[in-house]
């Protein structure tokens, strides 16, 4: 396959998707050119400027760091044409009128590069019918392209060939979208709204339907179909409220148009009616959240919901029963069990709704999707199920739940009354006890298991997301293990580079994973390229572990602290200084000691969801594993790269980071605060990270890798500590911080300043960890914190006091 290489994308239309699909381009550095319509009024592109300047507005952030907006190129129809040659990809994200996009397609052909691909962010229209318009000639480089909003955060994209798709074409894509977004691609077949969103919102309506049946609120139905359920925690009529009730009513009415209502059609034909109160809602203007009202308004700091029976809205908060919250909690098998033997009201409807879903799921499988995993990761990345409906199924019984959904199709209970497809009973999956197998996932139009994509891009993903039953490779069972103790796996993939993955529960990092980490370092040194400290899921470290220190402390006080605190400190030395490259591989949150242990490493690989930060102020602490001293360091450094400039202005931002307990909200803004550097590297695919972090160890080695020699450095001393102390003073006395945190945020500021010294004093890393090992102590001791450690370790909620 010839490789595709995407040096510039246009995004045509700049609407909420389209500017939205722009800003998470330039957040991977692609180059963009975002069309509109030209103004009748200003500047010919002052609608794609508008949207530029809007996503700064929008949360969630669009955009890794605001500032990237400007690399956006704003664009026109009338005068900006022939940008398109330039091109390599163009997406069309125009409003879902098929007319519209027809028009578009005649008036851009032949400004299209001869290579380009072409593809039509949709969310449902048929892509057959939107490559008529096209040219002979481009249409063998048509495809439909559905991201998920928001395009940033959603994993899941869809790519809808056409019958003159090449298939090398949909390759390149799928590709690029993996690779280079960051994406789970999924493939649908050219249906009504495709993969996620009919099986999605068919699912909603039934949880509308039940729901109604059943005479729950929407409260209590959100509260059983969000996290309880294994789903987003928005649950059905929050998430309804957010997409937008017209967006909603959109997708519904392409099932409408699109699925006929004989008996030849969709047998769910029925189940596709606009709910009631939704049409009633609209017809209001009560959009959503976009209009401050819907199934949900907020009236000051208050949740209301609609109680669609007295036409009003009224005190929300309804919760699950706790008979079914314990219900919830079961193994697969028991739970269906006892949700559809139950008399309680929320646990029949919690039985119908997943009923629904795999009957559902189970009669379009052949039409929609080439085989079941497709089905499952859908759900999972575009509507954030922790298990998409086939796997759920199989995980709970196969042949036991199918018997259960035919007796509740056969008894009138059911959505319709088409009878499950013959496959669920009689062919290879009742024989493999499911859709999901080692050799691969049921495709309902073939008859078989189709294996995985063997495409060359993920060959870069050592352990990719799978489906339950696929016989999924554990990581921490992977490899050849080297070292283990209870909270830290030494191993090896290759024999050349070592990968140390906490294992603790959010990968806190105790005296234990401490020991294990130096002798991981030990072992790397000995026999091995370097180090990656790696692992598994999203998070790299939220911090120290201060409960398994609470023994030590309530047995010798805070001094009983220090000798553990320094062996923390030592351990980021000796990482720092390793003979071999140390590289952490970072996603989700690195904090506090995790931000500590990547700062220290040779090198950060980092997805581009890593939320970096120092927030031991928010346990009343000040970070005692080196953090300080980094930035310290850091500032000195940048200070020297500046001669003759102030250091101090190389420290206010570092210092105000950790006073403040600032985490960057994506990796570029981390690289933005100093967490991550620019010779760090961002990686958009989660699953790639361990594959690129094994990488530049051996790149690193390969090029001499020589660890940075230990050097004296200058703080700013007392005079910076004074200009700092005097504005925390300003913001004291404004009620801007409490008295304790102004005593935190100063003695934070004397070990970045290095104490009571003469400014540009040249002092070591060790004197600087013993400031904060002192200070770090001292604060320990303080009540205001220890209110604050207990009330985080009881509640998992900053105290504020």
């Amino acid at each position: 396959m010839n490789r595709f290489i995407v040096r510039k994308v246009a995004v045509l239309g700049a609407g909420v998707m389209g500017a939205q699909i722009a800003a998470h381009l330039v957040n991977v550095k692609v180059p963009v050119v975002l069309f509109d319509l030209p103004a009748k009024e200003g500047p010919k592109s002052g609608i794609a400027l508008k949207a530029i300047a809007n996503l700064a507005k929008l949360k969630p952030a669009p955009l890794g760091v605001a500032e990237d907006a400007a690399r956006i190129q704003p664009a026109n129809y009338e005068e900006h044409l022939d940008l398109l040659k330039e091109c390599d990809l163009v997406i069309e994200a125009i409003a879902e009128r098929m007319d519209w996009k027809l028009a578009l397609y005649e008036r851009i052909a032949a400004h299209l590069a001869p290579h380009a691909i072409v593809a039509s962010n949709t969310s449902g229209l048929s892509i057959t019918k939107l490559s008529d318009a096209l040219p002979a000639a481009i249409r063998p480089r048509f495809c439909g392209i559905h991201f998920f909003n928001p395009p940033r955060y959603m994993a899941l994209v869809e790519l809808i060939p056409t019958p003159d798709t090449q298939a090398a074409v949909l390759n390149q894509l799928e590709t690029f979208v993996t690779r280079t977004l960051g994406k789970g691609v999924v493939r649908a077949k050219d249906t009504p709204n495709f993969v996620a969103n009919r099986v999605g919102v068919a699912g909603m309506l039934a949880v509308m339907h039940e729901a109604d049946k059943f005479g729950l609120s929407y409260d209590v139905v959100d509260d059983l179909t969000g996290k309880k359920l294994g789903r987003a925690s928005s649950g059905t009529f929050r998430t309804a409220d957010v997409v937008g009730l017209d967006t909603m009513a959109h997708v519904i009415k392409t099932l409408q148009d699109n699925l006929g209502h004989d008996k030849t059609d969709d047998p769910f034909y029925a189940s596709y009616a606009t709910p009631p109160v939704l049409a009633a809602l609209i017809a209001q203007g009560a959009l959503g959240q976009k209009t401050g009202a819907g199934f949900y308004k907020k009236v000051g700091k208050e949740i209301l919901r609609l109680d669609p029976a007295k036409g009003e809205y009224v005190a929300g908060g309804g919760k699950a029963d706790p008979i079914i919250e314990r219900i919830l909690k079961k193994p697969a098998a028991e739970r269906l069990k006892l949700l559809r033997e139950s008399s309680n009201p929320q646990a029949q409807f919690l039985w119908a709704i997943l009923r629904d879903g795999f009957h559902y799921a189970a009669v379009h499988l052949a039409e929609i999707a080439d085989n079941a995993r497709e089905v499952d990761f859908a759900m999972r990345w575009g509507f954030g199920m922790k298990q998409g409906p086939f796997e759920l199924w199989q995980e709970a019984g196969w042949l036991q739940v199918a018997q259960w959904i035919k007796d509740d199709i056969d008894a009138g209970r059911a959505l319709c009354r088409a009878p499950l497809p013959a496959w669920v009973f009689d062919s290879a999956v009742a024989m493999h006890g499911g859709v999901h197998t080692p050799d691969g996932s049921w495709s309902a139009a073939a008859g078989c298991f189709e294996p995985r994509s063997t495409l060359p891009v993920y060959a870069r993903q050592h352990f990719p997301e799978n489906v339950l039953g696929a016989g999924a490779p554990d990581p921490l069972q992977s490899g050849t293990e080297v070292y283990r103790n209870d909270e830290l796996r030494v191993w090896t993939l290759d024999g050349e580079v070592l990968i140390a993955s906490i294992t603790a529960k959010l990968h806190l990092i105790s005296p234990t994973v401490t020991e294990g980490l130096l002798k991981a370092v030990e072992l790397a040194e000995a026999r091995y390229q370097g180090l990656v400290i790696w692992s598994p899921d999203d998070v790299f470290s939220a911090g120290a572990n201060l409960e398994s220190l609470m023994p030590v402390f309530m047995k010798l006080g805070a001094k009983g602290i220090a000798p553990e605190e320094k062996k923390l400190q030592d351990l980021m030395l000796r990482i720092r200084y390793a003979a071999v490259p140390v590289v952490s591989a970072m996603r989700g949150i690195a904090l506090g000691g995790g931000c500590e242990l990547a700062v220290h490493s040779a090198l950060r690989v980092a997805a581009m969801e890593t939320y970096v930060g120092l927030v031991e102020v928010g346990v009343g602490l000040l970070p005692g594993g080196g953090g300080l001293t980094y930035i310290a360091r850091r500032a000195a450094e940048k200070a020297a790269g500046a001669p003759g400039s102030d250091l101090l202005a190389f420290l206010k931002d570092g210092f105000q980071a950790a006073a403040m307990a600032t985490v960057g909200t994506s990796a570029l803004e981390s690289r933005k605060l100093g967490y991550l550097l620019d010779s760090d590297v961002i990686v958009a695919h989660k699953d790639e990270l361990l594959h690129v972090a094994i990488g530049q160890v051996k790149a690193l080695t390969d090029a001499g890798y020589r660890a940075p020699p230990k050097a004296l450095f200058p703080v700013a001393g007392r005079s910076g500590l004074a200009t700092i102390k005097a504005s925390l003073v300003g913001m004291r006395d404004g009620g801007f911080v409490s008295a304790h945190d102004f005593h935190i945020a100063s003695l934070i500021a004397e070990v970045v300043c290095g104490g009571d010294v003469d400014g540009g004093s040249l002092v070591t890393e060790d004197y600087l960890m013993a400031l904060e090992r002192k200070h770090f102590c001292a604060l320990l001791a303080h009540p205001k914190t220890q209110e604050r450690i207990m009330g985080m370790l009881s509640t998992g909620k900053p105290v504020r006091n």
